[in-house]
């Protein structure tokens, strides 16, 4: 899916994540995707088929009928833009409700999104880079009210970083705006900025309406339980924690050409459940991700289809470093060399016929332009060095577990209950840490309480998950790595700090070269790896489930984007 464009998406479960070479979504293009697409890893090159979307004319489709999407949680935080609300469900959700000014095609190439933008274009001015959004006279929110300047200007406030109050997940891009000022009417804002900006095309995406991002209570709250204000091809017909089912249907104010589909219902399954509902027809949509199980599961459905793409999938392991065991590096950076990434990866994707990839790059992904190996020490196998470097730091051999001070070297690894990669991947590491002495106690807590009750407040040593990204792969990614600020982690859950980061990303943010954006961005990566807070595992493929006749949706292609209008079935 399209992703907020200035912060990825995360995901608990193996049910959907990119970091942004391929973004895990698709929408209605005329062309198959068929031809195959390079990844190199560190020893070899594979080439793996791009299977995309199902693209059929929206002419050829048939009027009307529901999509059954399973996602992975049942959100309580529909702001995307929240600190809570940067989920694959939330999004997934939104996309189809909210405007974004570009979308982006199958080459990866922002294009403006005529249906609420007539016009997007990028000046410089008195030596200042400048903006201008001319907004579609005909675009109206839910209530009624026109889309106008006003709602840009307050979102860019709110995203600006200069009110702690509100809980943002990013102010990339934002923070860098001097001013969001009425053009020639109501419909045109100009925005300029203080700072040069490189991904400007993934600013105000989604865009909320001016009321709900004017006041931090406003903007913490007003999409809490609720979606009250939407403006798409769709709109919300009912949230239900109950059957954590969430139903939007086709709104018939819609300004442009209408959806095919009459409603899309998502259901929320754990990835444990999920595969067994796709095979059993309740639902028509699934992104299974690498989980033998549920492939085989998936494929034994008679009227469904897998949709598979090289996309990049970043399976990552968290160390969060306010825990006090985990607030030394060396300790950090010894327990990622006893860790065996590739083989954790032929586990994950043992059954189904996929090379593992390992990743040892933040911000790209092998086959992209820019990728390369930053990953030094930090990325290699070597129990020997990291039992060296535990005993340097203090950590001595006592029977099978490591001590200092009395206390033994515990590490506590949580996981999504039903998210069988995770806990897969959590006892790997357990039998590999325990052969340096460290105890890797594994602990299971709720899916739906994953995030928001546990990883964002820090309630963890080591936790595993996925990114889901997006075709801006720097500016997406900084509010994973950018310093936090007061109790405001944006997005980094390792709560580590370092301005150096701060700087060389600032940088690659900034700079209109893309070349040079690249290498400050491996700048910053080599710093990244050196911290050893987020620890990448390995780049997997985007695997769906998805009924035969369904169109326009489906495995991803470089990052392009869902038209949620143009979804439909064949027959």
């Amino acid at each position: 899916m399209n992703r907020s464009r200035t912060m990825v998406a995360l995901v608990a479960s193996l049910a959907a994540a990119s970091l942004s070479l391929t973004a895990c979504s698709s929408s209605g293009g005329e062309k198959k995707a068929s031809s195959p697409e390079a990844s190199k890893s560190a020893e070899n090159t594979v080439k793996i088929t791009v299977s995309a979307n199902n693209p059929v004319p929206r002419e050829k489709l048939k009027q009307g009928g529901t999509l059954t999407w399973a996602v992975d949680q049942y959100s309580e935080q529909w702001n995307y833009l929240q600190i809570n609300g940067a989920e694959y469900t939330t999004d997934s959700v939104m996309e189809a409700l909210l405007p974004s000014p570009f979308h982006v095609d199958e080459n990866a190439t922002p294009y403006v999104a005529k249906e609420y933008f007539s016009n997007v274009q990028q000046t410089v001015s008195n030596g200042k880079q400048v903006v201008t959004y001319d907004i579609n006279p005909k675009a109206k929110w839910s209530d009624g009210t026109p889309i106008t300047w006003k709602d840009l200007a307050s979102e860019a406030n709110a995203l600006s970083g200069k009110n702690g109050k509100f809980q943002v997940g990013s102010t990339t891009g934002f923070e860098d705006i001097e001013s969001v000022t009425k053009g020639t009417s109501d419909q045109q804002a100009v925005v300029t900025f203080k700072r040069n900006f490189g991904d400007w095309t993934s600013l105000f995406a989604p865009l909320y309406p001016a009321k709900y991002t004017a006041t931090p209570d406003a903007f913490n709250k007003g999409y809490l339980n609720k979606i009250p204000v939407t403006a798409g091809p769709f709109k919300l017909q009912s949230l239900n924690p109950t059957t954590k089912t969430i139903t939007i249907v086709r709104d018939p104010k819609w300004w442009d050409q209408p959806a095919i589909l009459d409603k899309i219902v998502y259901r929320a399954l754990t990835s444990d459940a999920g595969p067994g509902a796709f095979a059993n027809g309740e639902v028509d949509f699934i992104n299974i991700g690498p989980d033998p199980s549920g492939f085989k599961q998936a494929q034994s459905r008679k009227d469904g289809e897998i949709r598979e793409a090289a996309g990049p999938q970043f399976r990552h392991f968290t160390f969060n470093t306010k825990s006090p065991v985990l607030s030394d590096v060396n300790v950090r950076k010894a327990i990622a060399q006893a860790i065996n990434r590739e083989a954790i990866a032929k586990s994950d994707l043992q059954g189904l016929n996929w090379p593992p990839l390992m990743l040892n790059n933040h911000f790209f992904v092998n086959g992209q332009k820019g990728y390369q190996d930053n990953s030094g020490d930090v990325g290699k196998y070597n129990p020997t060095s990291a039992k060296a470097l535990l005993d340097a730091a203090g950590w001595k051999t006592s029977g099978q577990y490591r001590q200092k001070d009395g206390k033994t070297l515990e590490v506590k690894f949580i996981y999504p209950e039903g998210t069988g990669v995770s806990e897969n991947e959590g006892k790997l590491a357990q039998k590999m840490l325990q052969q340096v002495g460290v105890k890797l106690d594994i602990q299971p807590v709720p899916s739906d309480d994953f995030f928001d009750k546990y990883v964002q407040p820090g309630k963890f040593d080591i936790t595993a998950f996925a990114w889901l990204g997006n075709a801006w792969p720097v500016s997406s990614n900084k509010s994973i790595y950018q310093s936090p600020q007061g109790d405001n982690n944006f997005q980094n859950f390792a709560w580590y700090a370092n301005p150096e980061i701060d700087a060389a990303i600032a940088k690659s943010a900034g700079d209109l070269d893309p070349n040079q954006a690249i290498a400050d961005a491996n700048a910053a990566d080599k710093l990244i790896w050196e911290g050893v807070t987020v620890f990448p595992l390995y780049q997997r493929p985007a695997i769906f489930g998805a009924k035969k006749s369904l169109a326009n949706l489906g495995s991803p292609q470089n990052q392009q984007e869902i038209i949620y209008q143009n979804i439909g079935f064949t027959s």
